[in-house]
């Protein structure tokens, strides 16, 4: 049943009036990329959606219908993986997803767009066929317009329907840049590469395409300034020209030294002739002995969690999916 339970989803998330369920209710839930759950606010009609979604695949074995269910009253997405995934021998916490590992990888997760998805039963199958795992949907409503213009997020971000992983493997690659790219992304302007993917869960080999032919991938045999002259950078890839030479401009005026720095970071591609050598670092300051000064700070400027505000949160989860 987890076919169409992957299937069932992605009407729920991207297509909902599939189903007879409302945006309200469609936008009300999000998943990431896991083939048998995904995430509420509120008292939705998930089951009912699902009894429907049944019905009209001739699926309506009993069995079939009590696979999914509810996992009602968990505050977020943290306390539900400690719900989900917490085991015995580390009560309470939950493992790394996926673990650390010493190897790279060519993953790269697509912002579908939206649009380009809604525009025919064609491009919905498109997705299904060539998807290899499962969709991250965590996009939609007021994140296309829920903006002051000053953050970092692409505007693929905003306009997508949700992230896919379509390359793992060279074949995937070339698919992707030869048949799949050029009809999701608008790439007529040729001085304005268009960004594409999402940075979460990218990997540091990644690139775009050749720069001389957007529809040829990179070859996976260049080296790292081979990749640097011929191809489109990781870090245009995500952010797309236009916002990557704003960002670029930024951390040049804000960190001319390049302290800051990093593999695959913004201003990590560039040139090392065009990073600030001229400008002489200010002398240091004494050294105040901690614990003496009361403007020493007392612990992290801000914290981040994925802990939900509302408390009527809801799983579904797929049980035994085989």
């Amino acid at each position: 049943i987890a076919p169409q339970f992957a299937e069932f989803v992605a009407h729920y998330m991207s297509a909902p009036s599939l189903l007879n369920v409302t945006k309200e209710h469609s936008l009300a839930c999000g998943s990431a990329d896991t083939p048998s759950e995904f995430w509420c606010y509120g008292e939705e009609d998930v089951m009912q959606a699902w009894t429907r979604f049944l019905d009209r695949n001739n699926l309506t074995d009993p069995a079939n219908v009590a696979c999914l269910s509810g996992v009602p009253e968990i505050a977020g997405y943290a306390e539900g993986q400690i719900y989900l995934a917490s085991n015995d021998r580390m009560p309470g916490k939950v493992p790394d997803s996926p673990a650390p590992s010493p190897f790279g990888a060519y993953v790269a997760g697509v912002l579908v767009p939206q649009s380009w998805f809604d525009e025919s039963e064609k491009n919905r199958k498109t997705i299904q066929e060539y998807a290899t795992s499962t969709p991250y949907y965590a996009f939609g409503g007021a994140t296309a317009s829920g903006s002051d213009q000053a953050n970092s997020l692409s505007q693929a971000h905003r306009d997508a329907g949700f992230m896919l992983y379509l390359i793992f493997t060279a074949d995937e690659e070339a698919n992707f840049w030869g048949n799949l790219f050029p009809k999701m992304f608008d790439i007529s302007d040729k001085t304005n590469f268009p960004p594409v993917f999402g940075s979460n869960h990218a990997g540091f080999l990644l690139t775009g395409p050749l720069k001389e032919d957007w529809t040829k991938p990179c070859p996976r045999e260049l080296t790292f300034e081979e990749r640097r002259e011929k191809c489109i950078s990781f870090q245009e890839a995500i952010y797309g020209t236009e916002r990557l030479a704003r960002l670029e401009a930024i951390k040049e005026a804000v960190d001319p030294q390049f302290i800051f720095n990093c593999m695959n970071c913004i201003g990590n591609n560039l040139p090392e002739a065009s990073k600030s050598e001229d400008d002489e670092p200010s002398p240091a300051e004494p050294e105040t002995p901690l614990g003496n000064s009361s403007d020493e700070p007392s612990g992290a400027s801000f914290v981040s969690s994925f802990v939900a505000a509302i408390s009527a949160t809801a799983v579904y989860s797929l049980i035994n999916a085989i």
